[in-house]
């Protein structure tokens, strides 16, 4: 009897786990609930923001026609188009950039992000020129040192931003100013201050100024930028000699307030943490650090996947399952880099779905995903 019984519990067992198995390569259902190819592609396509060219958006826009195939989760707007070195790309007045963003929310499928660069200094995509207000940089704001003053400029800017139609702002950037020379923090002042603590409590003000007006922030760039030598946006930057540990700092101290919503990785690689792997690319840097000893729990996004630091190195597809796998619940393909590919959504999505079905991506991993980001959606009410 104890023999037979054994034997049943061993083949249960091992059925059990076969079923597990099944249903994590396969992607096919979740606690009972069965998703169709579509709904799991569905919830792929909420993973990714995408760069897009155009200043209008009607039937006939390239960007449209994705949005009604794929339910892309986010777009990135910019001022340049660095392909074709011209613009305006997407942004030429308030205005336009207002009716742009209102059309293309009309069209998406789901809640959409919609996200821009506007740290202050050189990094601002709603260019005076184009009638819109000027805001200083991080540095500017760290050298005055006044955290009112800086929850006042940030309060200006999430006006400006929210009244387009803007609800993510890829900032604060918390690098530390370890090296002042570095050609893309340092040099062009998007740096608050060399002291880690000066950073971090620049950075509390910054977001505060902007969650007044329910506008999303992302800390950036994780683990810290502030030491390299190299511009990420042209090749790999390696900071194994010069990371500091202090460059944690602010991300440590932020997310234990519990007011963080988003963080972007950095395309750095230290070969002291992953000798392998930049930490977009790195489950050491993003499951064992971000989340792991920070206890973050909201959304991860990549840094540009078009940029050099990535497209260079790897293949296309091959780094987007990597991100994923790392930890990356959202991934940035600005299209606004060396090239520009009208394919780049369909080849994300196929590529993830592929993974997803071989069993190279666990299901979880894109449930888990997507549940972190319709929760942030839902808590800004994200329309």
């Amino acid at each position: 009897m104890f023999k037979l019984t054994l034997y049943r519990i061993i083949v249960i067992s091992f059925l059990l786990a076969a079923a597990l198995k099944l249903n994590a390569c396969a992607g096919d259902s979740f606690n009972g609930v069965l998703l169709s190819d579509e709904e799991l592609k569905d919830r792929i396509s909420q993973m990714l923001i995408m760069g897009f060219r155009g200043t209008e958006a009607g039937e006939e826009s390239p960007i449209v026609k994705t949005m009604k195939t794929h339910a892309i989760g986010g777009l990135i707007l910019f001022n340049y188009d660095v392909p074709s070195k011209s613009s305006p790309r997407n942004i030429s007045g308030a205005a336009q950039t207002a009716a742009l963003i209102a059309s293309l929310k009309k069209y998406s499928k789901k809640p959409l992000f919609v996200s821009v660069d506007l740290e202050g200094g050189r990094v601002n995509r709603l260019k005076p020129e184009y009638g819109f207000a000027s805001f200083p940089s991080a540095q500017a704001m760290g050298d005055k040192n006044d955290l009112s003053y800086t929850r006042s400029v940030s309060e200006s800017i999430a006006v400006e931003i929210s009244g387009l139609g803007f609800n993510v702002n890829f900032a604060p950037v918390v690098d530390v100013n370890v090296n002042p020379a570095n050609p893309v923090i340092g040099a062009i002042e998007r740096s608050f201050s060399d002291s880690a603590e000066v950073v971090a409590l620049h950075a509390k003000a910054f977001i505060e100024g902007h969650k007044k007006y329910d506008i999303i922030n992302s800390l950036k760039h994780f683990p810290g930028h502030g030491s390299s030598s190299a511009d990420s946006h042209l090749g790999m930057a390696d900071v194994t000699a010069t990371y500091k540990d202090i460059e944690l700092i602010p991300y440590a101290r932020l997310i234990k307030t519990g007011a963080m919503d988003m963080v972007m990785t950095a395309h750095i690689i230290d070969r002291n943490i992953d000798p392998l792997y930049p930490a977009t690319l790195s489950s050491k840097y993003i499951k064992g650090i971000l989340r792991g000893r920070f206890g973050f729990n909201g959304v991860v996004v990549s840094d540009d996947m078009h940029m050099a630091a990535i497209s260079a190195h790897y293949g296309y597809e091959e780094s987007l399952v990597r991100a994923v796998n790392a930890g990356c619940d959202m991934l940035i393909i600005s299209n606004n880099n060396a090239f520009f590919d009208e394919n780049a959504c369909e080849k994300a999505v196929a590529a993830i779905f592929s993974a997803v079905k071989k069993g190279d991506i666990p299901y979880l991993t894109i449930i888990n995903s997507y549940d972190r980001i319709m929760k942030l959606k839902s808590k800004y009410s994200v329309k």
